[in-house]
């Protein structure tokens, strides 16, 4: 089936087109403005897709806090659209959503199923989650898929993923204050592919979490970066409150992907077996 992958050049595009064993065009931003629907739409039609899948998003968490309309437009307007275009067509929509829906349950200490309750706690997080309702209610041919920190090789540096920058900043210095107080479990981007593969050939359609298995904080994950690239680089612990980024994070945000696995019969690797091979790929292709 003819796949057309938007936002096809950042990490989750490029995993996704690499697998593909049959007909697929990656568009890049400049290919495909999800904000300028004539043309948009235009591209689509010229493509003749029977699988759309939506990597392109808005993921400036903090800078959300400040241009909350710029966010809904690309994660909550944009897939609206895209989800009635589909539906109108008979195509196939994978969307990709985010664990940062969940998060106003400060007590909480176990995974998240698709059928808990969302409480963003973040512009951003309000963004996805409505974009994700969006697709939902308007194209019955629809995967909704919530993951976390996607990290991978990209053909297009973007904005670059949390281990680049800690090897970035090792370069540099010799000590980094990384937080640890926020449980979640960040995704090796093949492994996300690999499933997010699966589960479109179920046709078993509707939301779904998809991450790694596991969880750690933020600061384990960079422990074990450096200790997996036998790096010297000292890492203290810090509070969310201490970091002073401008948009809250969900303290815990680990998703339940037990539903997945039920659907596609597969289990997602653990994260430090996703960390380890991740170090071995080169960050950009």
């Amino acid at each position: 089936m003819k796949t057309v992958i938007l936002g096809g050049y950042g990490q989750l595009g490029t995993a996704l087109e690499k697998l593909s064993e049959e007909p697929v065009v990656a568009l890049s931003r400049k290919d495909a403005d999800l904000t300028n629907a004539e043309p948009l739409f235009a591209k689509l039609e010229s493509l003749s897709p029977e699988i759309l899948i939506n990597c392109a998003a808005y993921n400036l968490v903090d800078q959300a806090e400040a241009e909350p309309d710029v966010a809904f437009a690309l994660n909550a307007e944009a897939p609206a659209r895209l989800a009635e275009w589909c539906e109108g067509r008979g195509i196939i929509f994978v969307h990709f959503s985010s664990d940062y829906v969940f998060g106003g349950d400060t007590s909480r200490d176990v995974p998240y199923r698709e059928d808990d309750v969302p409480f963003p706690v973040s512009r951003y997080g309000e963004s996805k989650l409505a974009g994700e309702r969006n697709v939902l209610a308007a194209c019955k041919q629809s995967f909704v898929i919530r993951t976390c920190g996607l990290y991978g090789p990209s053909r297009s540096p973007g904005k670059g993923n949390f281990i680049k920058t800690m090897l970035k900043l090792a370069e540099t210095r010799d000590e980094l204050n990384i937080v640890d107080d926020q449980r979640c479990t960040p995704t090796f981007t093949k492994d996300l592919a690999l499933a997010s593969h699966q589960l479109i050939s179920t046709s078993t359609f509707g939301l779904y979490h998809a991450t790694n298995s596991g969880s750690m904080t933020w600061y384990e994950l960079a422990k074990e970066v450096f200790r997996l690239q036998n790096l010297p680089t000292v890492v203290h612990p810090i509070t969310s409150e201490q970091f002073g980024a401008a948009a809250q994070r969900p303290a815990y945000s680990v998703l339940d992907c037990s539903k997945l696995s039920q659907t596609t019969q597969v289990s997602m690797p653990s994260w430090q077996s996703a960390v380890e091979r991740s170090l071995k790929c080169p960050q950009n292709e």
